[in-house]
């Protein structure tokens, strides 16, 4: 009878082979294949110290006045946000944007907002 091993909460399963190996582990130790990371990591921040969780809600709460754009470098859509905010079309685009940011990609958003 194989022997049912729980995974602790440091730990893994294998995507390939379904041992329990480190939670950041990046090959698994008993089968030799490079794990794939989680697709949404909340917790994420890009190479320029950018979080994608901050980013999504910057504009979900305060998009109207373009604060994610100015977080995430674009200044100058910052501003453009910042004259029309008082037609709300800013605040339905920062609404929607901030999803976007939610469900992109972890790989995604560092291809576009992770440069220095």
């Amino acid at each position: 009878m194989a022997e049912v091993h729980q995974k602790a909460a440091d730990e893994k399963f294998c995507t390939e082979c379904g041992a329990v190996i480190k939670a950041k582990a990046e090959i698994c130790p008993k089968c030799g294949v490079r794990q794939m990371m989680s697709s949404n990591d909340f917790s994420m921040v890009a190479p320029n110290g950018k979080s994608k969780l901050a980013a999504a809600l910057f504009a979900l709460f305060l998009g109207g006045f373009g604060i994610h754009k100015f977080y995430l470098g674009q200044t100058g859509w910052g501003i453009v946000y910042l004259v029309f905010c008082w037609t709300f079309i800013p605040a339905l685009v920062g609404f929607i944007e901030g999803i976007l940011y939610l469900v992109m990609n972890d790989n995604d958003f560092i291809r576009k907002y992770g440069g220095g």
